[in-house]
């Protein structure tokens, strides 16, 4: 009972999230290509925030007790910055991170059903060739978590603070969340993280790059359970897309479905190198502040936005649609 009460909390949680995804522009693509055309950092430094709200609620959590499962850390090798790399070209050949995948989903763009299917592809391909020389894992624990109970303290004012502050800027803001056709990026960060923090403690690691990743790996542990939240990602999507007058039928053309599939298989290949794609480096490592997931999202930005500037110089410029 208590369980089944906890996976419907989940599933709301993770339609919320899909809503935020697909409002808030939270694409790394896109952020990227904020940096480059318009020199401003607003979708990057929304993306860093997630990881600051994640990082200090698992803080908190792990203050409390309420975290049993302890997300594991790895060393910084050349590996893992190749597998950057290579994620961060497929979400350029994608036009779309994993966020932004699920956000143009939600559009109408049916032809994003087609990435995980290349990421499954991807880490098929890749996988024996990763499990015969699998990453090292490190044995400390996070400097997070390490720290103490006057830090986790200091935390929760800053939460009290910032949502507190959101509501003095005016009272309708919540209101405003679910009708405004495109939410501020921080605003939708702020929900993305919470949202996956609330399912890390109702449900633990749910995340669908890692589901893809295992099943490649033929392992079908908790498959129904995390396809069914995936199901409930996407459908938040959709209506926020729907919602914000986004939602339109987009016809499937052939070079966008193999684009898809193989930006996709990069990404898959890229996130078992590192391991973790761009929603886990977000949402577990870089929360944890662990170096590794810092340096593969530096090094995926970096790849994505020498593509997008040698794309700029040596062919005609086509606008990224906003994720």
């Amino acid at each position: 009972m208590i369980r089944g009460i906890a996976f419907c909390a989940a599933a709301a949680c993770a339609a919320l999230m899909g809503f935020a995804i697909q409002r808030g522009a939270t694409c790394t693509v896109a952020a990227v290509d904020q940096v480059l055309s318009e020199r401003r950092f607003l979708r990057l430094a929304a993306l860093v925030e997630a990881s600051m709200w994640v990082s200090g609620g698992l803080l908190i959590l792990y203050e409390l007790g309420g975290l049993v499962e302890v997300p594991m850390g790895y060393a910084l090798t050349a590996r893992t910055l190749a597998g950057a790399a290579l994620l961060g070209l497929g979400a350029f050949v994608n036009r779309a991170c994993v966020f932004g995948a699920i956000a143009r989903f939600g559009s109408g763009e049916w032809v994003y059903a087609a990435t995980p299917l290349g990421f499954y592809l991807g880490c098929l391909a890749t996988g024996r060739l990763v499990a015969s020389a699998p990453p090292e894992r490190l044995a400390s624990s996070s400097i997070v978590l390490a720290a103490p109970g006057l830090v986790g303290g200091l935390v929760a004012v800053w939460f009290a603070w910032r949502v507190g502050a959101a509501v003095v800027r005016g009272r309708r803001m919540i209101p405003a969340l679910v009708t405004e056709g495109l939410w501020a990026p921080h605003a939708a960060t702020g929900v993305i993280g919470l949202a996956f923090l609330a399912m890390l403690l109702l449900v633990g690691s749910w995340a669908w790059t890692d589901a893809v990743a295992e099943l490649a790996r033929g392992s079908t542990r908790g498959l129904a359970a995390r396809l069914l939240l995936a199901a409930c990602l996407l459908a938040g999507a959709v209506i926020g897309g729907w919602r914000a007058g986004r939602l339109r039928r987009v016809p499937i053309g052939a070079v966008a479905l193999l684009r898809c599939v193989a930006g996709g298989a990069m990404m898959g290949w890229g996130s078992l190198l590192i391991p973790g794609s761009n929603d886990g480096l977000i949402l577990v490592g870089m929360p944890l502040l662990w170096p590794y997931a810092w340096a593969a999202f530096l090094t995926m930005c970096a790849a994505i936005g020498a593509a997008q500037t040698l794309q700029a110089r040596f062919a005609p410029r086509r606008a990224l649609v906003r994720a």
